[in-house]
């Protein structure tokens, strides 16, 4: 049974790692994405989240990176 889902950035729970798939960013965003090493195959893990809940902090190529929700739902994952 395959137990991967693909689904976006934002649904990644504290402590939950996952493999980039896409990025659906345009514009300037998807090259701040690109930038900071959010390309297709590239392993993620949510550190965590603000007390309020956005921004959510991620493990990105061994660096710690805050991106808010609604940055989030454009970067589409796979879970492991």
């Amino acid at each position: 049974m395959n137990t991967n889902l693909c689904s976006n950035l934002s649904n990644l729970k504290p402590g939950e790692n996952a493999i980039v798939t896409s990025l659906l960013a345009t514009g300037s965003m998807r090259r701040r994405l690109l930038d900071i090493g959010l390309v297709e195959n590239t392993r993620v893990e949510c550190l965590g989240t603000s007390p309020l809940g956005d921004p959510s902090a991620f493990l990105i190529r061994g660096a710690v990176i805050a991106i808010r929700s609604e940055d989030c739902k454009t970067i589409i994952i796979e879970s492991k």
